[in-house]
């Protein structure tokens, strides 16, 4: 007479399951962090970034008698970040061997971070923003007397209508090609090293 197997209770398969799912994420998560991170794709000439010292391809949102710093200004760290220049309104960025892989002019907001280092905290696809334009490539990385500070690209690819009179604005925008390659480039925990 055959004897009947003793069937496991469904607990039992779950909680072997969700363990074994967990152990599987780890490893990955270990894996992920051991691995190279991504940089910033090599400028190519015509692209919007600079292609040569002195080459200005993106709109330059505030002219000035001076021309504009190509390098990567002394003083803002070293390793992978992104170096965002107040006075100059350009953006870097910069790979773990301290080799500027793009920069570009960007149309700052009215409010505006204090020189000093922070980390990419939030990433968001596309909203609207204040302005009410459609933005994407959303990278929040400060916040300055309630008003969020992030780098943006239009949708279209325009530049920011005038602001109005006593807005709070916060979003650093640039033309659409660089919006996504700092999409690319800056992860979250990436540091953004804001300079004067």
């Amino acid at each position: 007479m055959p004897v009947a197997a003793r069937r496991l209770p469904s607990w039992v398969w779950v909680t072997g399951l969700t363990a074994g799912a967990l152990a599987g994420v780890a490893v990955l998560t270990v894996q992920a962090d051991r691995g190279p991170h991504p940089t910033a794709a090599a400028v190519r000439p015509g692209a919007s970034a600079s292609a040569a010292p002195g080459a200005e391809a993106s709109p330059s949102p505030k002219p000035s008698a001076a021309p504009a710093r190509t390098g990567v200004p002394k003083g803002s760290g070293s390793g992978r970040r992104i170096v965002y220049d107040l006075s100059d309104h350009r953006v870097w960025l910069v790979d773990a061997d301290d080799t500027a892989r793009r920069t570009f002019t960007v149309w700052p907001g009215t409010v505006e971070p204090g020189p000093g280092t922070y980390t990419i905290s939030v990433r968001k696809a596309a909203t609207t923003g204040s302005d009410g334009v459609e933005i994407e490539h959303i990278i929040y990385f400060s916040v300055v007397s309630g008003v969020n500070i992030a780098f943006s690209n239009a949708v279209d690819g325009s530049s920011p209508p005038p602001a109005a009179e006593g807005a709070r604005t916060g979003g650093i925008r640039m033309p659409t090609a660089d919006g996504a390659a700092l999409w690319a480039f800056g992860d979250l925990g990436t540091k953004v090293r804001v300079v004067e």
